[in-house]
């Protein structure tokens, strides 16, 4: 599976190119052509300040320059939490074979901070084959309200809605941000095939933009601009 998963990584690398796609908009229409389960989005990602098990604050600035492939869970769901943070895991080794991985950075939010102490989400990570050279799991401060991250599931369009049990009622849906802190794309549930996401990511490291971004900036405005 290891070996497959590489093998593809090597052939998605090639695959997509400034030269070859001419906006991200070709490439949505590529991806929506054959995967139901994407969905353009194009507008700012709700901001964040949060920190890691180590006690590090990340804000959403800090991760400008990197593509952000972004995802919500709580540690003590047992059913498809699991399954999701496996399959993050599976595509950032995509990423990470191939010369993408300098330019990519995996988030895990928890949305259950109070169970989720800083020694369970250091052990989840080796748990579930995640890399720490490029991935990050992040909590609430100190002085944020409990349920801060589920309302930045909320901002990002879905809920994570907590019982007196601690279980709680969730969506599955992996967010991706491009490099300038803007919300690309959403793919949902577990069964997006993980090529057609590191597709999507590839497009954003070569800087592959969207045709009314380029209208506006860049040297062919530049140029046009002087005539």
């Amino acid at each position: 599976m290891l070996r497959s998963l590489v093998a593809i990584a090597a052939l998605i690398a090639g695959l997509v190119h400034p030269a070859q796609a001419h906006s991200l908009d070709e490439i949505d229409a590529m991806l929506k052509s054959g995967e139901k389960y994407f969905q353009t989005i194009d507008k700012p990602a709700p901001d964040f300040t949060l920190r890691t098990a180590d006690g590090h604050v990340v804000r959403l600035a800090d991760l400008r320059g990197k593509v952000v492939v972004l995802h919500f869970i709580y540690i003590s769901c047992q059913d498809v939490c699991p399954l999701h943070a496996e399959k993050i895991a599976d595509i950032q080794t995509m990423v990470n074979s191939t010369p993408m991985k300098g330019q990519v950075t995996f988030v895990t939010v928890t949305t259950d901070p109070s169970r989720d102490t800083p020694d369970v989400l250091r052990s989840y990570g080796p748990t579930h084959g995640l890399d720490p050279v490029n991935w990050l799991f992040l909590t609430t401060n100190p002085d944020q309200p409990e349920d801060a991250t589920r309302k930045l599931a909320e901002a990002f369009g879905h809920t994570f809605t907590k019982t007196e049990d601690g279980i709680q009622a969730h969506g599955i849906v992996t967010h991706v941000i491009d490099k300038e802190g803007r919300w690309q794309a959403n793919f949902h549930g577990l069964n997006f095939a993980p090529v057609n996401l590191v597709t999507f990511v590839n497009a954003l490291t070569n800087n592959v933009e969207r045709l009314h971004h380029e209208q506006g900036t860049g040297w062919w405005a530049t140029i046009k601009g002087m005539f």
